[in-house]
């Protein structure tokens, strides 16, 4: 199944079960979605639950909250996560506050779905990843979908939860064709061992995924037998599944392509460190894109960010540091 077709599915299948479920957003309607995954929607439930908006990621965002509020389940779409600093006020200030605020009289059950990341030569503007700012606002939750299973039972569950969830994609993988497995009574705050493993645990998420199994290969020719997790959940972060890989294999690697100051890695070598300094034989060691604004040009754009070589190279030299 193709990522954008699992998300297409879960927003479908949900919109048929509860009448309550609407979608608003730039082009989700009569074009289909900038990234095709509203696509049939339109014809299906008609303009007054596949709504198009204006280009006003406030008012897209404002309008959910007031729909929510009212008894609505919302799917806000911004058309990459950079246009959400427009609705930061919002998202923020309104719908991560209401309920608490309300003493739990209000819900605010709303989905605030955008892709972020680094594609191929979109620049500064439209190549961000901004799952930080939100992982560190009390009272939303964040999900990461970077597999198509997990892009469908992902998103229906955040549609259904009472309470604001930023819903995470990355641009280049809507069009990827992915393995779709049927699971019985999913939790999406799980985090997902992709590999299992003796010698170190890897811990990634979203596009990351792709390049650490990528890499992955080469550390098993340099006799690594590393664990790969991938979070899922942003907000909060499953330290369970987390700390039993690491104490079993006793060493750990963060793989983000976030920038690496205050990125989502330092959050989760805090945690680590918090729950995990004994198991430890090694410093965490952190892999993440480079403190600069994503730049348009492709050999520019490809040193800023993590690679399947630069992962190895960097766990190679990391490891021989530290006599591991």
């Amino acid at each position: 199944m193709l990522y954008r077709e699992a998300l297409n599915k879960a927003i479908d299948e949900s919109m048929a079960a509860d009448n309550s479920v609407v979608i608003l957003g730039e082009d989700v309607g009569r074009y289909g979605g900038s990234y095709r995954v509203s696509e049939g929607l339109f014809s299906k439930y008609g303009e007054k639950r596949v709504i198009d908006t204006p280009i006003a990621e406030l008012s897209i965002v404002g309008n959910a909250i007031g729909m929510a509020i009212a008894g609505l389940r919302p799917i806000a779409e911004i058309m990459t996560a950079n246009f959400s600093l427009l609705a930061m006020d919002q998202i923020i200030n309104h719908a991560s506050k209401f309920r608490y605020m309300s003493g739990g009289k209000m819900t605010i059950p709303l989905t605030i779905r955008m892709p972020g990341g680094v594609s191929r030569q979109l620049a500064a503007q439209h190549s961000e990843n901004y799952e930080t700012l939100y992982s560190s606002i009390p009272g939303l939750i964040v999900l990461a979908a970077s597999n198509a299973t997990y892009a469908y039972y992902g998103l229906k569950s955040a549609i259904f939860m009472n309470d604001p969830v930023v819903f995470l994609e990355h641009e280049l993988l809507y069009p990827m064709d992915m393995e779709f497995k049927e699971i019985k009574n999913f939790d999406p705050f799980k985090a997902e061992v992709v590999k299992e493993g003796k010698d170190l645990t890897i811990i990634t998420y979203l596009k990351m995924r792709y390049d650490v199994l990528e890499a992955q290969k080469a550390l098993q020719k340099a006799g690594i037998d590393a664990e790969i997790i991938d979070l899922n959940s942003l907000r909060p972060i499953d330290i369970k599944t987390i700390a039993k890989s690491i104490k079993k294999t006793k060493k750990c690697v963060i793989v983000e392509e976030d920038h690496k100051t205050g990125g989502m890695g330092a959050e989760i070598a805090a945690q680590i460190m918090e729950n995990c300094f004994y198991d430890l034989d090694a410093p965490v060691l952190r892999i993440a894109g480079e403190d600069v604004p994503i730049p348009y040009n492709r050999k520019l754009e490809l040193l800023s960010i993590p690679t399947p070589e630069k992962i190895v190279k960097k766990i190679l030299k990391w490891k021989a540091e530290n006599g591991i």
